[in-house]
């Protein structure tokens, strides 16, 4: 292997392979992003699948947590999930647990 274009193709067949193992992985094993993102007026609206003109509403009637910094807006994207959640309508049973909660904590107002 003294030809350099023996040594060449060697080398690229070598990183090819390299590529295509890592192509082939699960991607479970890709590194996990950090769950405390930043993001921009664009990407909250592809986060809360609104548009952007809705964004800047919703930040100007402070409906919405905002970072700002010089003429620009940052999301937090733990906040944003926060604020979806927060706006979370509670199902049947979980209505039917709480009142029976509460009336048991309170039976003095039922006699």
């Amino acid at each position: 292997m003294n030809n350099p274009f023996e040594v060449i193709e060697a080398r690229l067949s070598s990183i090819e392979n390299l590529i295509l193992d890592l192509k082939h992985l699960p991607k479970e094993s890709a590194p996990i992003k950090n769950s405390e993102q930043l993001l921009t007026v664009q990407d909250a609206a592809h986060f809360l699948n609104l548009t952007v003109p809705t964004i800047y509403s919703k930040v100007s009637k402070g409906e919405l947590p905002v970072m700002k910094r010089s003429k620009r807006l940052y999301f937090s994207s733990t906040e944003l999930m926060e604020y979806l959640k927060e706006g979370r309508k509670m199902s049947n049973s979980e209505i039917e647990q709480q009142a029976e909660t509460y009336l048991s904590n309170n039976k003095k107002g039922l006699k």
